[in-house]
């Protein structure tokens, strides 16, 4: 089985212990990213199967069209949205996908609301610059922590934000604010009240054709002067060009996200603005996190080339 793996990056997954699942194999791994079509297609013509690191390269149909070697694509985690299922089923291609764990995410999420409510980034490049204490950082105790979808993400910020003593608000779909009521937390009685009371809000919903946009630029015109906006989760969450706008409005006063719209970013508006804090989509790249990522997709992979039985997604 001829095997490629594009995407990664940091040119890990040949270090990962579960790479040795595939020993044996013949395996092609790229470590930058392409987009074009033909060049994707030149990269997995000869590939009888694909691994995926998440939604960093679509499937599509004109792109099955040019692959009649491929049986299988074995996904990163759970989710597989940016692979076109029905063409999949059509080109007789088996979609699987593993699991993946919320601690990862949830963690970096964190460090970007403590390095941004206490402007770590900046001074530690006023300190390489010689300057000393420039900034005024605000403390989280006490203050609110809105919480915008409850899923395993977001309950673990939660509890996050409850060993730094904040008052947790938590808003979504029906079933988000009975979990969030249950777990004892207050639920807020609208959306808008949501963005009105926090002063740090956390997106946590999956991307679907409901959530897309979801976030508005009157939500945003909502928050505080004083608020921080974090997004680890789907840059498309919110209305597009809405949260440049608000960051030059003021309202809220700070942003940190983990996720753009297109990646990998090289040059972004939003990054030239000085209340803007980002990371390369780093939130699922961690080791444990990796290791849990490629060690079901590759036994995912060696169970679908035995012919044992496999959840295919594209039926």
């Amino acid at each position: 089985m001829k095997i490629v793996i594009p995407d990664d990056y940091q040119d890990c997954v040949r270090h990962l212990d579960a790479f040795a699942k595939l020993e044996g194999k013949e395996v092609t791994l790229y470590n930058d990213s392409v987009s074009d079509e033909d060049a994707l297609v030149e990269r997995f013509r000869d590939a009888d199967a694909l691994v995926l690191i998440r939604e960093r390269t679509p499937i599509t149909e004109s792109l099955l069209a040019k692959l009649p070697n491929l049986k299988a694509i074995s996904q990163t985690g759970g989710g597989a949205a940016h692979v076109d299922m029905a063409a999949c089923q059509r080109h007789g291609v088996t979609v699987m996908a593993g699991t993946g764990s919320p601690h990862a995410a949830a963690e970096l999420t964190w460090g970007l609301v403590l390095a941004a409510m206490r402007h770590i980034p900046e001074e530690f490049e006023n300190l390489k610059a010689g300057r000393w204490q420039r900034t005024l950082g605000t403390g989280l105790k006490g203050r609110t922590l809105g919480i915008f979808g409850y899923g395993k993400i977001g309950q673990l910020i939660a509890r996050y934000g409850q060993a730094f003593e904040m008052n947790v608000l938590a808003w979504g779909r029906e079933g988000t604010r009975a979990r969030a009521a249950e777990a004892g937390l207050e639920v807020a009685g609208s959306q808008a009240e949501l963005f009105e009371r926090s002063d740090v809000l956390s997106l946590h919903l999956r991307l679907n054709a409901e959530t897309q946009g979801i976030v508005t630029a009157e939500d945003l015109a909502r928050m505080k002067p004083s608020a921080l906006l974090v997004n680890t989760s789907r840059a498309p969450l919110i209305e597009p060009g809405a949260l440049e706008a608000a960051l030059r409005a003021g309202r809220p006063g700070r942003a940190a996200v983990d996720v753009f719209e297109e990646e990998p970013v090289t040059s972004h508006p939003l990054l030239a603005l000085p209340n803007f804090l980002a990371t390369p989509h780093l939130g699922y790249v961690e080791k444990d996190s990796y290791e849990l990522y490629f060690g079901d997709a590759f036994d995912n992979l060696l169970a679908f080339e035995a012919g044992r039985p496999v959840k295919n997604l594209a039926e």
